[in-house]
């Protein structure tokens, strides 16, 4: 990182300049002396520079050159400042004060360089692995984290003397307009000696000198600005008025540290530090809740252009205001807008419709990485993305921000459009669920963020995790974004507490209500309430293990339990929506009938659909109707086409355990299958003479093989690592036009590998590759193929260690 040096009138102070005037611009060019303001200006931090009394002192000249010299080769810079040192290098503007000659006498001590001790901070931050701090093409930049000290390593052009050079450093955040002391934006503090205490909010101190060197230690505030920083270096000399100013080339990046304890964000635990925040991949679950699937997710947060991406969604996009750049709270609200695309032209655009021409369907996404190095080449959406993708792009950024962050996912999610604390649903006569009534909605699963912080805009109870989710449901002040709340608020049903937390208490805890509609003239019949099915398996990564972690616990109070309704009622009476209170008055007591549902189904094979009716009457027999149903569903619970229906009447008798049946066969179901491979099983049963209705629901998917992935010989740094990955074709057809992409270490970029012929009935696809890795430690190979048949058949290998080219020689 380096820099160039300039002469100022005082340590924060510089002029030297270049007039527009015909006479003293060829005065200039012609001369090798300094012109400094008349007096010399003194100033402090936060007021403007004032002049001195005296306005025309004698003029003492220096030897001139034998011919003009441009000002700039004489190294005579100039720099306006105004009273927020503020500096303006426009060279054809002409200065605005009367100026004499000066000589200073006393040599002033001159910084040569700036070593920014890349590799050490690195190592200390835990920041060696951005790109950033290995780049090569045009330097590296720093990147280190607040409240936590920093060194750096000047070179001087002399050694230097306490008793007469004074040296002062002032920080200046990039991209803001007018920097201010105020707002956090503009810091300046002078060096001190080890033992003394400086009064600025960021400290700087000698740490080590040597012959023409000093190493400087520098220790932000716990709650500095995240971003990117300038940093000017000015040295004065005491025994006159002299002054020389040394501007690094390059900012440096200051990000939220979890390792401080005096940082909002500081996580206590290394190993969930090096989970929530280092880790580069992790496990996202999808599916339904009666069949849960993980596929690996590459974050990516140190690679090429990602923190600067972050920066642009922070500041550009997110439109945080400089002042709030500090704040956890703030940022992360405005993340989880900007990384979708309604409001603001965000991240990734979102696309649920099942048709996506023009970009990629979000079943192939592997990763952050490609989809934040094309949006910050381009400023345009990605496309498409849904809810896991949204959730895996948010965690990237506040991962490469500093911000402990994990994907959670919730099956079963509701999404209450109404603010009831209920999901309503109704059905016709057939049994089927009339979608143009329906505003509400519960997905199979669906996918948001934690990010771990110290809420000090609430009571000490709502810290830790807080929820925020970057998939755009419905408007939260006047914009698609959702969070950050309080997972503890949430548990306790406190609904209003900010931010939005009456949206996801309902996403996780919300009752189901069935209405039978018998037309539009006709009440509305109650004919079953599920108290228990929303909010199932919220699950995320284990610490320290590819393995789910279940952490319903965490949202919700035990089902049926007393908390459990407490926090409910608590809520329900919070709410403001007349349907709720109308709800919490109503006493709903209904048979129940059970589905069976063969979950373990691999993609092609048949199904059953399974009804147990049973009859608690130890006297009476009951002749019931039944209507199943099994129609495509997406997994934001849109009902697609229908599958099949089947229509039965039982007599049941006293004490008597019935089982309707109905079979679903691969060319019944195949052909209408959506991406995630979901179903909607529905049931409408009526019980003769006594016109009591029964109507329950649920998801069922059919499962994807898995890709099997198979090393070949020892991962080594620097040396190649060949590998395959295959797995058997579960369908009745063959797969045409197949592609297998994989992620691995060493990889810049995805592979794409084309099956040159088509995978046969029974017959396994298999593809071989190769990649070199260049870190030691943990690594894992991820696989993902799609075909016209087939798509978003994804698997992983297990946790293998890439060893040092060292550590094999020596063996």
């Amino acid at each position: 990182m380096y820099g160039r040096a300039r002469r100022c009138s005082t340590c924060v102070l510089e002029i030297a300049l270049r007039m527009q005037r015909p006479t003293l611009a060829s005065t200039l060019a012609s001369s090798s002396f300094l012109l400094v303001v008349g007096g010399f200006f003194s100033h402090s931090v936060n007021s403007r520079p004032t002049r001195s009394s005296s306005m025309y002192p004698g003029f003492r000249s220096h030897p001139q050159p034998g011919h003009p010299m441009h000002p700039d080769r004489r190294g005579m810079f100039y720099r306006f400042y105004d009273r927020y040192r503020i500096f303006n290098d426009r060279r054809t503007r002409p200065f605005p004060f009367r100026f004499y000659w000066e000589d200073f006498g006393v040599p002033v001590l001159t910084i040569h360089n700036v070593d920014p001790c890349i590799e050490e901070n690195g190592d200390n931050h835990r920041t060696s692995r951005y790109e950033l701090m290995t780049r090569q093409d045009d330097g590296a930049r720093l990147v280190v984290r607040r409240g936590q000290e920093f060194y750096l390593h000047l070179s001087l052009s002399r050694d230097y003397n306490s008793s007469i050079d004074g040296i002062s450093i002032v920080f200046t955040l990039d991209d803001v307009r007018t920097p201010q002391h105020g707002h956090g934006t503009l810091v300046a503090t002078a060096l001190v000696h080890p033992g003394e205490i400086s009064e600025a909010a960021w400290q700087t101190t000698i740490d080590g000198r040597g012959p023409n060197f000093l190493r400087i230690k520098v220790v932000t505030s716990a709650n500095a600005i995240i971003g990117r920083w300038k940093m000017d270096i000015d040295t004065k000399n005491k025994e006159s008025e002299g002054a020389v100013s040394y501007t690094m080339d390059h900012p440096f990046y200051l990000i939220c540290n979890p390792w401080c304890k005096d940082d909002t964000v500081y996580l206590d635990g290394e190993a969930e530090r090096q989970e929530y925040v280092l880790a580069e991949d992790g496990l996202i679950w999808r599916g339904s809740h009666n069949r849960l699937r993980p596929s690996v997710w590459k974050y990516a947060q140190f690679e090429r252009d990602i923190l600067d991406c972050a920066l642009h969604l922070m500041n550009q996009v997110g439109k945080v205001r400089a002042s709030g750049r500090n704040d956890p709270v703030i940022i992360t609200r405005c993340l989880s807008a900007a990384v979708n695309s309604p409001d603001d032209n965000g991240a990734v655009m979102g696309n649920w419709s099942d048709d996506y021409g023009g970009g990629t369907p979000p079943t192939r996404w592997m990763g952050s990485q490609k989809i934040l190095q094309q949006y910050y080449k381009t400023k345009k959406p990605v496309k498409y993305g849904q809810c896991w993708v949204f959730s895996g792009v948010l965690a990237t950024i506040c991962r490469t921000l500093g911000i402990p962050c994990r994907v959670v996912t919730n099956y079963s999610s509701a999404h209450d459009t109404q603010s009831s604390l209920t999901v309503d649903y109704f059905v016709n006569a057939e049994g089927k669920i009339m979608e143009e009534l329906n505003s509400d909605s519960i997905w199979n699963f669906h996918v948001w963020n934690e990010v771990w912080m110290t809420r000090l805009d609430l009571s000490p109870d709502c810290s830790g995790w807080q929820v925020i989710d970057a998939t755009p449901q419905e408007l939260s002040e006047g914009a698609y974004r959702c969070g950050p709340a309080s997972v503890a608020a949430v548990k306790k049903g406190e609904v209003l507490r900010p931010y939005d937390n009456a949206f996801l208490f309902a996403e996780v805890n919300a009752d189901k209500v069935y209405w039978r509609y018998n037309g539009p003239t006709q009440p509305l019949k109650l004919v079953r309430k599920d108290m228990y099915g929303i909010g199932q398996l919220i699950s995320t990564k284990a610490v320290g293990r590819w393995t789910r972690e279940d952490i319903t616990h965490t949202y919700k109070y035990p089902e049926k339990s007393d908390d459990e309704r407490g926090a409910m009622l608590k809520a329900l009476r919070q709410s403001e929506s007349l349907f709720s209170r109308y709800y919490l008055n109503e006493e709903f007591n209904d048979v129940m009938f059970t589905f069976e549902l063969r979950d373990d189904i691999i993609i092609g094979q048949p199904f059953s659909v399974v009804l147990l009716i049973k009859n608690r009457n130890s006297t009476m027999e009951y002749r019931v109707s039944v209507i199943l149903r099994v129609e495509t569903v997406l997994y934001t619970g849109r009902v697609g086409d229908p599958v099949k229906r089947l229509h039965i009447d039982r007599l049941v008798r006293p004490g008597v355990l019935e089982e309707i049946r109905m079979d679903v066969s691969w060319e019944e179901y195949g052909p209408r299958l959506l991406d995630q491979c979901a179903f909607n099983i529905a049931c409408l049963a009526t019980v003769k003479d006594t016109n009591f209705e029964y109507f329950a629901q649920d998801d069922f998917r059919v499962r994807k093989p898995d890709i099997k992935i198979m090393l070949h010989n020892d991962a080594v740094v620097g040396q190649t690592l060949h590998a395959s990955a295959k797995f058997r074709n579960p369908l009745p057809i063959p797969l045409r036009k197949g592609r297998f992409l994989i992620e691995g270490p060493g990889l810049d970029e995805q592979l794409k590998l084309k099956l040159s012929e088509p995978v046969e009935v029974d017959a396994d696809a298999e593809c071989s590759f190769s990649m070199m890795p260049k870190l030691e430690g943990r690594a894992r190979i991820a696989a993902k193929f799609y075909s016209r048949e087939l798509e978003d058949v994804d698997g992983h290998s297990y946790n293998f260690i890439v060893k040092s080219a060292k550590i094999i020689n020596s063996e």
